[in-house]
């Protein structure tokens, strides 16, 4: 015997109310969805630190500074008035490994730094293989210099490239993922 209108249209109803129970766990493509944006990468060294702003939404990443680092350790007030300002939902500190992917002292180093920005800001940081990004950043820097758009005395934004190339080389791997 046909379904009659009303039978169908309580066919339909019941198979939604299945399809959103079925669903309901898994969010909904229009929900916004809590998400990385600010990224903040670290390059870390003995005497001083790079540091770059990343965003996930343009797969973008800027060199913004050079912090100081010594003996007695990182210029805290300094990192803790760039993450008031960019207020990152992410963390990349370098990790400096041989060309073989072996740790070597530095690489220590780089690990017991990204614990302390977590212990710190609440937010764990994440290692970045940063394998070539010193020899990446003096490359672009040199391109920067040909061009008139870099000058020597600003050999010290290095360590802010190399933080850059850190932040490209995680969010290429997200776009990868």
């Amino acid at each position: 015997m046909p379904a009659t209108p009303e039978q169908g249209r309580g066919e339909r109803d019941e198979g939604r109310a299945q399809a959103a129970n079925v669903d309901a766990s898994a969010p909904s493509p229009l929900a916004p969805r809590p998400s990385v944006t600010t990224i903040l990468g670290f390059d870390y060294g003995a005497r001083r630190i790079g540091v770059a702003v990343g965003n996930a939404l343009t797969r973008s990443a800027r060199a913004l500074e050079v912090v100081a680092n010594s003996e007695q350790g990182a210029d805290w007030r300094r990192l803790d008035a760039l993450l008031r300002e960019w207020q990152p939902q992410a963390l990349l500190v370098g990790l400096p490994l041989t060309m073989d992917g072996a740790e070597q002292a530095n690489s220590r180093n780089a690990r017991a730094f990204a614990a302390a920005l977590g212990a710190r800001y609440g937010i764990a940081a994440q290692m970045v293989d940063e394998r070539l990004s010193s020899r990446e950043a003096a490359s672009r820097f040199a391109e920067r210099r040909a061009r008139g758009e870099s000058k020597r005395k600003h050999a010290q934004t290095l360590d802010a490239l190399a933080a850059e190339i850190i932040v490209e080389t995680w969010l290429g791997n997200l776009a990868a993922s």
